[in-house]
């Protein structure tokens, strides 16, 4: 049903947590589902030096929030705009139909932390 790459970012999510003072932070909540993700970003100078998430739901859900914390760190703030949310699905594995309102969710709590840079 998923793939390695998906399990191994449930199994031992990268960057999860807070982040000390972010440059950016940004919660959006997917209503169908229930599932939460917050987004943090720290930028110095154009890069992103730190990306760091929290996600309550499933496992979809955190694993694209592992996985786009990891996509993002060293790019600039307009390579980060650019991501597509068919990049995330293609580094994870792909994602079940039902599980692939987790990508969209990752993909809008990038958008939403990225508008308040």
């Amino acid at each position: 049903m998923y793939s390695k790459e998906l399990l191994t970012h449930f199994q031992n999510p990268r960057n999860a947590g807070e982040l000390l003072a972010p440059t950016a932070t940004a919660e959006v909540e997917n209503p169908a589902c229930g599932d939460v993700l917050q987004l943090s970003l720290k930028v110095d100078g154009a890069k992103i030096t730190e990306a760091r998430f929290r996600a309550k739901g499933c496992v979809a859900a955190i694993a694209c929030g592992s996985l786009l914390t990891e996509m993002l760190q060293g790019l600039t703030a307009e390579q980060a705009r650019v991501l597509k949310r068919e990049e995330l699905l293609s580094r994870l594995g792909g994602l079940p139909p039902e599980s692939i309102h987790a990508s969209h969710l990752a993909m809008d709590a990038l958008s939403a932390t990225l508008a308040k840079l």
